[in-house]
Order: structure tokens, then C-alpha cells, then sequence
């Protein structure tokens, strides 16, 4: 079963043909998708898309470059005159103060429970009781997308990177609280992701877009992470990652798109210069991987579907 394991489907450079795009995608031998939300703001349009078409899940999470604009509406917000009037909601959403939110929910073994929701952050609180909603939903299959990236420079110290590793810590509670795997973005952040990861132990999931070195790939996996190649991997002078993806056991490697990011090598740019990426474009990548690997396409297929549906065990 081929699965891209990771696409922005709710992207806007899909909104005027989104149904289309995953149409082809699944024409072309695509069977399923996982969407990972980046913001609060996605959280129910990735749900509602997963529930309009067949092979789509979603995942729930805050992206590390969304961490910033999380805390600037909360400042904002906070410092909005009208919050102040407003004794309810902001004895609920100020920075700093403690969120009791208490959501009912209906456990799959049958015992209703009443579940406390702690966070210092209302963003943090706002995920959380999407997790808690979306715990019924067999679409669900994790928290993502988070991660850490130091690779953005004005993110990647001080203040912004203090609140980035803040809001990963936290996810990463979540994921250990409600069991469930975690979709990671990993940019120049490999050895603090697992410092994290170490401390706070989840049901493993997925290293999204990897590019480190061997001995951090083997770290991640002795974790129960998969690692996630796409579009890169076509890229003759991509090294590192092809040989990650050639010499890493087959048992351990999904595949990805990312799209409407990271276009593979043969994507020509279009009309207006651009290369959106796509799932449709993942039987080729797929096909890379085989020939790099000196394996049938066929095996490539199996392989890292069951890999993907191992890691995100609410996908089996």
C-alpha cells in the first residue's frame, strides 16, 4: 500500500483544486494520506477534510514555525482592552496562568471519564481539547506536526528558540498522556529532539523529512521512529540523505511528499515559475527509492506502507 505519510493538503496553494489533486494521487496508486495540522487555526479543516474524501487522516499539533505566531495572538489578546472586560474568557487565556479546562469524554473501553486539561499556554489548551475530541474519531492517528527547527535563523536562538523547546515539551506530554505517536519536524534540531525524546517518553511515530547522520537515524529508531524521505531523496547531489535511504533496514523508512513543499528533482516549474509539490508525485519518488536500492517498486510499496501503519498504530 503506498502512503504519504506526510501532506499539507490543506494548504492554500491547493484551494482550487484540492479534491482534484488527491483524485490523481489516488489514480495513480496512492492509497492514503496523513495531513498533519501546523496551527489551532487548521486543526478542524484537516479534520473535515479527512472526513470528505477516502484515504485521509489527520494529525493534531502546533509546528515549531507556528510557535511564534501562537504566542503573539495570546500577547495581543492579553493586551486588548476589550480582554479585560471580558472576566471568563481571560481568567482562561492569560500567558502564564494555568488553564482548567474539563472536557467529557467517552473512552473506547467503554468508562466515561471526566479529563482534567492543563496548560500554561491556551494554544496548548486549544490542542488539547482537540485531542480529546478527535480520541473517537478513527482518522485521528497522532500528534503532529511538532519538532523543533534551528535551522531559520531569527527562530533559532534567545526568546524563539526558549518557546519553541517550551511548546515541543509540551506536545510531547500530550503524546505521552493520551499514548500516541508524534509526527516530527527535524531541522538542524536532531540531537535536542532526542534530548526531549529521551526525557519524555511517547509510542515513537515519525522523523519527519530526515536529514541527519547515521548514528542520530539508529537514536530515532531505537525510539520507535521511523524515518520520512520524499523529495529530496531524487536529488543526485542529496548524499547524505540517499544514502540514509539506501543503507538504513527497509523496516525503518516511510515515505513522504510534504507537498505543496520539498518538490522532487523532475518537477518543472509552471506558468508562474512555481513547483508545487503533490502527492501524486509520490509513485516516483517510490520508484527512486527502489532503484537506489536495487529493489522492485513493488517492495518499496509494501514495506513502507506497513511501516507507516506499524508507527501510526490507529491507521492498522
Amino acid at each position: 500500500m503506498l502512503i504519504d505519510s506526510h501532506c499539507h493538503l490543506d494548504a492554500a496553494e491547493f484551494d482550487s483544486d484540492r479534491l482534484q489533486v488527491w483524485a490523481q494521487a489516488q489514480s495513480l496508486g496512492v492509497s492514503k494520506v496523513v495531513i498533519p495540522a501546523v496551527h489551532p487555526d487548521n486543526f478542524a479543516t484537516v479534520a473535515e477534510f479527512a472526513q470528505q474524501v477516502t484515504g485521509a487522516y489527520y494529525a493534531l499539533g502546533i509546528h515549531p514555525m507556528y510557535v511564534r505566531y501562537c504566542a503573539q495572538a495570546e500577547f495581543q489578546e492579553r493586551n486588548n482592552p476589550s480582554h479585560q472586560e471580558n472576566e471568563g474568557r481571560s481568567a482562561n487565556r492569560d500567558i502564564g496562568t494555568s488553564v482548567d479546562v474539563r472536557v467529557d469524554m467517552d473512552y473506547k473501553q467503554g468508562s466515561d471519564r471526566s479529563v482534567e486539561v492543563y496548560s500554561r499556554e491556551p494554544a496548548l489548551s486549544d490542542l488539547e481539547a482537540a485531542i480529546v475530541k478527535a480520541l473517537d474519531d478513527p482518522l485521528f492517528v497522532g500528534i503532529g506536526e511538532i519538532g523543533l527547527d534551528f535551522f531559520v535563523p531569527e527562530i533559532s536562538e534567545g526568546a524563539e528558540r526558549e518557546r519553541q523547546e517550551h511548546f515541543y515539551q509540551e506536545q510531547l506530554k500530550l503524546a505521552q498522556r493520551y499514548q500516541l505517536p508524534v509526527i516530527l519536524h527535524v531541522r538542524r534540531s536532531q540531537d535536542t529532539l532526542l534530548k526531549y525524546l529521551r526525557r519524555i517518553r511517547v509510542p515513537g511515530g515519525i522523523a519527519h523529512a530526515f536529514n541527519g547522520s547515521m548514528q542520530q537515524a539508529q537514536a530515532f529508531i531505537d525510539l520507535g521512529f521511523c524515518l520520512g524521505f520524499g523529495g529530496t531523496l531524487t536529488y543526485p547531489r542529496s548524499l547524505q540523505i540517499r544514502r540514509l535511504a539506501t543503507e538504513l533496514d527497509l523496516a525503518q523508512i516511510v515515505l513522504e511528499t510534504d507537498a505543496p513543499d520539498i518538490p522532487p528533482a523532475f518537477l518543472t516549474p509552471d506558468t508562474q515559475g512555481q513547483r508545487r509539490n503533490s502527492p501524486e508525485y509520490l509513485p516516483r519518488i517510490a520508484r527512486e527509492l527502489a532503484d537506489l536500492r536495487g529493489v522492485s517498486y513493488q517492495d518499496i510499496v509494501s514495506a513502507t506502507g506497513a511501516n507507516v501503519q506499524r508507527v501510526l498504530t490507529r491507521m492498522s
